[in-house]
């Protein structure tokens, strides 16, 4: 065999193990078993949220064979809060759905279409519009709780922080009901906007994430990037909020100050490191498993009680 016809096939086949390695490692490339998928009953595309013209909608999943109400999870997506959608937590949603839970996956305003606090009223928004619905879908109203990777997990932990905030209510509908939510556990998040770090990271030109979600740079909104805060929110009435994270990602992820300012309130909380994932890993098969034995562990604890 020719050197360069040996050179070309040798490039051929590292290219398709590349390639291979890429696609297996690709987000949404996790499985569920058929047994669960096939125990499980879908509403796609319900409409949560109003504003004019504007429907906002969620993804809901829940075990086909049930005789009581169920706790009730909610799974936000990230993306820089710019971008993603409610079908990259399906998944997750449906695993535990299949665990005994009703589950739903949202979308939610991107900062493309409206800045903070848009996304977090959409969030309290969902959780005010499944108690509404709670004897139609069978949910227990006094369970429920959130979760959500990267900018998503942000979102989650606002929510698990800021009852009672009117700044973020919003007018997505259902106002008579709480949106106050009884645990969270926060994926790959960020939990203190006031912290030097995002100070740092917001006060260049060319940040693609807070001046987009937020508006402007952390130094001229204080008072913004407060209130867009987990920690700024938290107090003695907050119900558990355990963090999970990758191996590889930013330390910062593992919100260590906030967690020392829960244990001091008394609240529960935890931090689950993923073992070798990087920042977004609930598609990778290995990782996925972990996430769903720690989701499955947190909120068996705080949820069904």
């Amino acid at each position: 065999m020719r050197p360069s016809l040996l050179l070309s096939l040798l490039l051929v086949s590292v290219t398709a193990a590349w390639a291979q390695q890429q696609a297996a490692t690709k987000p949404g490339q996790t499985k569920l078993s058929a047994e669960a998928t096939s125990s499980l009953e879908a509403h796609p595309g319900l409409v949560y949220a109003k504003y004019g013209g504007r429907e906002v909608q969620l993804d809901l999943y829940r075990p086909k064979a049930r005789t009581q109400p169920l706790p009730a999870i909610i799974c936000i997506h990230g993306g820089g809060w710019s971008k993603g959608d409610r079908s990259s937590m399906g998944n997750l949603a449906q695993a535990l759905a299949a665990k005994g839970y009703v589950a739903v996956t949202m979308s939610y305003r991107l900062s493309g279409e409206a800045k903070f606090p848009a996304a977090e009223q959409d969030c309290k928004a969902a959780v005010r519009w499944l108690r509404a619905h709670a004897e139609k879908y069978g949910i227990k109203s006094d369970a429920i709780g959130v979760t959500g990777m990267s900018a998503g997990g942000h979102l989650a932990a606002l929510l698990t922080t800021s009852g009672g905030v009117s700044e973020l209510e919003g007018t997505g509908g259902n106002a008579e009901q709480s949106s106050a939510v009884q645990a969270g556990l926060a994926m790959g998040a960020q939990s203190d906007l006031e912290s030097p770090r995002i100070g740092d990271l917001s006060s260049k030109a060319d940040d693609p994430f807070y001046r987009v979600f937020l508006g402007t740079p952390q130094a001229e909104s204080p008072k913004v990037y407060a209130l867009a805060s987990p920690r700024h929110h938290l107090d003695k009435a907050d119900p558990p909020l355990a963090f999970m994270a990758g191996e590889l990602d930013d330390p910062s992820t593992h919100a260590d100050d906030m967690r020392a300012d829960l244990t001091k309130l008394g609240i529960p909380t935890d931090l689950v490191i993923v073992p070798q994932a990087p920042h977004s890993f609930l598609g990778q098969q290995k990782s996925f498993d972990v996430c769903l034995a720690a989701c499955e562990a947190f909120f068996g604890k705080h949820l069904k009680r």
